[in-house]
């Protein structure tokens, strides 16, 4: 462990009981029963209007992973995240503490999820030419990443996200990560998970360490406008195949730390390619319902998976990009009625 970091840590906590914030116990375990449905609630702006929880439980939620975006631009070897200045309201500790509060009081549970955003780029693609600039870049990284995990030790998060989809920055520099596990170790007590892209989980060489076997599930299932459930059902069945058998090797349950589709046509392919143009796409709410009918019929029963956390849930509808009626939110679309069938259940 690098002495910076350790110093950072200590003087973090020490603020934390000097300013009365003492860290809660340790969060319970998970059941061992029963799936993690859960939403990604999108970090508003500014401060809540009305509690958005009774919205989540109504749907049957009974998770939400929160996500304190930090930034980091191509080729700079530096994470900033700014808790006092620009940084959005539901992303500063005050705004995380506040939701997780609310969260907790109506026996929802939270996957504190920090993640940092490339403008224009993928993190997946998150590459520097030498030794220094990398290392740079972990120190902000790891700093960003233990005030993080204070913070969800300190309100009691349930499960907390090392990373997401860092592939290239995973291949290039395992001991990094393995170090790092060790740090969130010495400073959280919940359980630990790891967002893999839904095309390289099994490449991560440190699953043994975390709790989960964690990914996003966009997998390309089917293509076509309004892709049929049958059709998508049979798409799953090699990747359950695959899951199941990775999850039995590793003896660690799969969870799927994202999930969703775009509510235009065509979602059932590469979600991520439509992203580019949605806002010109026809509006399709059956090729979303859809999508998640097969997704929940699919895997529901499994017990080698958790559940999963759909991406995502505007709170009072706050925080959208300006296009909701094409955006993965299920709110107020056909999409919702399946979440509801299935998160009810």
């Amino acid at each position: 462990m690098k002495m910076p970091c350790l110093a950072l840590a200590f003087g973090l906590f020490l603020q934390c009981a000097q300013s009365g914030q003492t860290p809660l116990p340790a969060a319970a375990a998970l059941p061992a029963a029963g799936k993690v449905k859960g939403l990604t609630l999108v970090a508003p702006p500014e401060p809540f209007p009305a509690d958005p929880i009774p919205a989540v439980k109504n749907t049957g939620a009974n998770w939400i992973a929160v996500v304190p975006y930090a930034f980091t631009r191509l080729g700079q070897p530096s994470v900033r995240y700014d808790e006092h200045g620009w940084q959005w309201w539901g992303e500063r500790p005050v705004g995380v503490r506040e939701t997780v509060r609310l969260a907790h009081a109506s026996g929802v549970r939270v996957m504190l999820k920090p993640q940092v955003y490339i403008p224009g780029a993928w993190t997946g693609s998150l590459d520097f030419s030498n030794p220094e600039e990398w290392s740079r870049w972990e120190d902000d990284y790891t700093r960003y990443i233990l005030r993080m995990a204070l913070l969800a030790d300190s309100t009691g998060v349930d499960l907390f996200c090392i990373g997401t989809e860092f592939r290239t920055a995973l291949a290039k520099r395992p001991a990094f990560w393995s170090g790092l596990i060790a740090q969130v170790r010495r400073v959280y007590r919940g359980k630990l998970v790891y967002s893999a892209n839904w095309d390289d989980w099994e490449q991560v060489p440190f699953w043994p360490a975390l709790d989960f076997i964690g990914l996003s599930g966009y997998f390309p299932l089917t293509q076509g406008t309004t892709p049929d459930v049958a059709d998508l059902k049979a798409a799953w069945q090699p990747i359950c195949r695959r899951l199941r058998a990775f999850s039995r090797e590793h003896d660690r349950p799969v969870l799927f730390t994202e999930f969703g589709y775009l509510s235009v046509d065509g979602c059932g392919w590469r979600n991520w390619e439509l992203e580019k143009t949605v806002e010109r796409l026809p509006v399709n709410q059956q090729a979303q319902a859809n999508c998640l009918e097969a997704l929940f019929s699919t895997l529901q029963g499994e017990s080698w998976w958790a559940g999963g956390f759909l991406w995502k849930w505007f709170p009072n509808m706050r925080g959208h990009e300006g296009y909701p009626e094409r955006d993965y939110t299920p709110q107020g679309k056909a999409g919702e009625a399946v979440l509801r069938k299935w998160y009810g259940s």
